[in-house]
């Protein structure tokens, strides 16, 4: 367990700019071009299904960025006894024995650790962020970030 003195560590990932306004930005654009090229070049006359799969794929991929990528937190810090969250230009400090449970979910991507809180805060009941994972070989191994966290949350409301 830290102590007061210690330094803050960011336990988010990096690349959660990435997921949460790069991706989606060159898989909609991906989208619109194949749509403009399709109906410039008349394809979409001869065969509408020119235009369903970009339609089906664009709809597909808000609702899984909406469920996984865009509640993500922008950067969590651990600072011992609490964990300092920001998200959107706004932060909060939370405490880990407001922390209720922990939960990680490691089979998609990217990984994601949600937080559910005792009392709710600036951003709900529950937060959700993108662990660091660093390389793994071992694509069943557990998450540290989120092992470390179950613990010290345990022995904070203990």
């Amino acid at each position: 367990m830290r102590d007061a003195e210690s330094p803050v560590r960011r336990i988010s990932s990096s690349w959660t700019f990435f997921y949460k306004r790069v991706f989606p930005i060159i898989w909609f654009g991906v989208l619109g071009v194949v749509t403009f090229i399709v109906l410039s070049t008349g394809a979409a006359a001869k065969d509408p299904t020119f235009l369903v799969v970009p339609g089906f794929m664009a709809f597909i991929g808000f609702l899984i960025m909406r469920a996984l990528v865009w509640d993500l937190a922008d950067e969590v810090f651990d600072r011992g006894d609490a964990l300092l969250i920001r998200n959107g230009g706004e932060e909060e400090l939370i405490r880990l024995s407001n922390i209720m449970n922990v939960s990680v979910s490691t089979y998609v991507n990217p990984p994601r650790i949600s937080l559910r809180l005792i009392t709710p805060g600036t951003f709900g009941s529950e937060i959700a962020f993108s662990p660091l994972t660093g390389f793994r070989l071992n694509p069943f191994a557990k998450n540290q970030v989120a092992e470390d966290l179950i613990v010290r949350v345990h022995q904070a409301r203990s």
